[in-house]
């Protein structure tokens, strides 16, 4: 039996181990995919030793970028990212980071163009946000990240005003506020500036429809979930796994 899973920390949440083991089932595979929710990746090499049958991986919040270390190999695109959250595990071996945040979000949103201006408010700076940024960059638009503390070339939450907001018509969440359990949970922008003309796409998928979404679409903005863009991004994982 081959093992794929996911590594992370409070990933009960998770849709991935669903995704799989439905997939799985359909292909009549006896493979499984479990998830390796652990407080630090201290655990990562106890992991791989108590799990030879692994060939795959998923690594999600918050490792995806201090997961490099452990990797023999990472993809191009992983690098110029700065983020992976795919792990391939070679028959010799060795462990190869991808990254397919940035493919899956670029064909989820894809389906959701045309916007009056391809100016986006890219909200966090971890992992996930990077892999947006990039796809963003490959889509040509141009990008204002939001932080809560100031940094070069990015706003903090307190400085965005009418202007900033009537300026970018996506919005993208890329924090982990609003998911489950914390779903009263909601970046912290001026809503009611938002207008018909935007686009809200939250990363988040648990719940279905987030604070974010729901504020957002009260000033009547179409609203997006993560949930395509994780269906996108696995089904490149599984690829990757299988080449």
């Amino acid at each position: 039996m081959v093992k794929y899973g996911l590594i992370g920390n409070k990933i009960s949440y998770s849709f991935s181990k669903t995704f799989f083991n439905s997939l799985f089932k359909r292909e009549g595979r006896n493979d499984l995919y479990e998830n390796f929710d652990v407080p630090d990746l201290n655990h990562f090499k106890n992991i791989l030793y108590k799990n030879t049958k692994l060939k795959g991986l998923n690594v999600t919040i918050p490792y995806k970028e201090s997961i490099f270390k452990y990797l023999d190999k990472i993809d191009t695109d992983a690098q110029k990212i700065g983020a992976v959250n795919t792990i391939k595990i070679s028959s010799e071996g060795a462990l190869i980071g991808y990254n397919t945040d940035h493919i899956g979000f670029k064909k989820a949103l894809s389906s959701l163009l045309p916007l009056p201006t391809k100016n986006a408010l890219v909200l966090g700076t971890g992992g996930a946000s990077k892999a947006v940024v990039y796809a963003l960059e490959a889509l040509n638009f141009k990008i204002t990240s939001v932080s809560r503390s100031k940094n070069k070339g990015m706003v903090v939450y307190s400085e965005l005003n009418k202007e900033i907001i009537s300026h970018h018509h996506l919005i993208v969440n890329c924090t982990p506020l609003g998911t489950h359990p914390n779903i009263d949970e909601h970046p912290a922008i001026p809503y009611h500036f938002i207008s018909k003309k935007h686009l809200i796409f939250d990363l988040t998928y648990n719940p279905h429809e987030t604070s974010f979404m729901k504020l957002s679409k009260e000033q009547g903005a179409r609203v997006s979930n993560g949930l395509k863009m994780l269906k996108y991004q696995a089904e490149e994982a599984w690829a990757i796994w299988n080449l």
